[in-house]
């Protein structure tokens, strides 16, 4: 089990964590008996809806795809939110456990590609190669993940640096499926998806990169 000032030094850079809400958030849910594990959980609960909803709005009529649209893009705000407070009942309520940290990333893991493998599966009636991109999405944004840990696991730090992090990866998706369903209403298409896709693509794997190029220099300064 890693001792809390282990576990501050392994996890990203929040401004939010600060803040008096979250705080304030937290304590309540810590006090009401939740436990960070529970919480990481019902991340990947609200990402499962999140991918849900992104697969089954292709092909609706143009209201119903866009209120599906917008209730995937406030799921992945849901799911980022989640993954706020597991941290911050673990680390800051002091209850963290043993299995933590493999709660605190396989459930990141999954929630992620759900969410962009699915939201490739939005697209398909626009861009019949978008489930593809959603799926190359997925895979470069566990890429980039599995370098930030290789890190941690060679003794080095994890590096939560973009430009493609888990955070911006999914602004830019929040940002497609509301631009999408705002296309769906006024030209029935929903081309933002695609493209945000393709950046995210390209972002994790310039970010990844970015990632091997800092563990290499740490590595070689030992």
């Amino acid at each position: 089990m890693m001792t809390p000032l282990a576990a501050a030094a392994s996890r990203r850079t929040l401004a939010t964590r600060n803040s008096r809400w979250a705080r304030l958030l937290a304590a309540r849910l810590a006090a009401a008996g939740l436990r960070p594990n529970s919480v990481s959980i019902a991340g990947v609960v609200v990402a499962g809806v999140s991918a849900v909803t992104f697969y089954m709005s292709a092909g609706c009529a143009a209201d119903t795809r866009a209120a599906l649209l917008l209730v995937a893009a406030a799921c992945i705000q849901l799911r980022l939110l989640c993954n706020l407070l597991d941290g911050m009942l673990a680390v800051e309520c002091g209850l963290q456990t043993p299995a933590g940290e493999i709660f605190n990333e396989l459930p990141d893991r999954i929630a992620d590609v759900m969410i962009l493998a699915a939201a490739g599966y939005a697209a398909r009636g626009e861009l019949p190669t978008a489930p593809i991109l959603g799926w190359a999405a997925a895979v470069a944004a566990l890429f980039t993940a599995y370098v930030r840990v290789l890190g941690g696991a060679l003794g080095l730090r994890q590096h939560f640096i973009g430009p493609m992090a888990k955070q911006h990866r999914m602004f830019v998706l929040t940002m497609a499926a509301i631009l999408a369903a705002v296309e769906t209403l006024t030209s029935r298409t929903a081309r933002a998806i695609p493209a945000a896709l393709a950046v995210i693509l390209a972002g994790s794997m310039l970010t990844a990169m970015r990632r091997v190029h800092r563990i290499a220099v740490e590595a070689g300064a030992r």
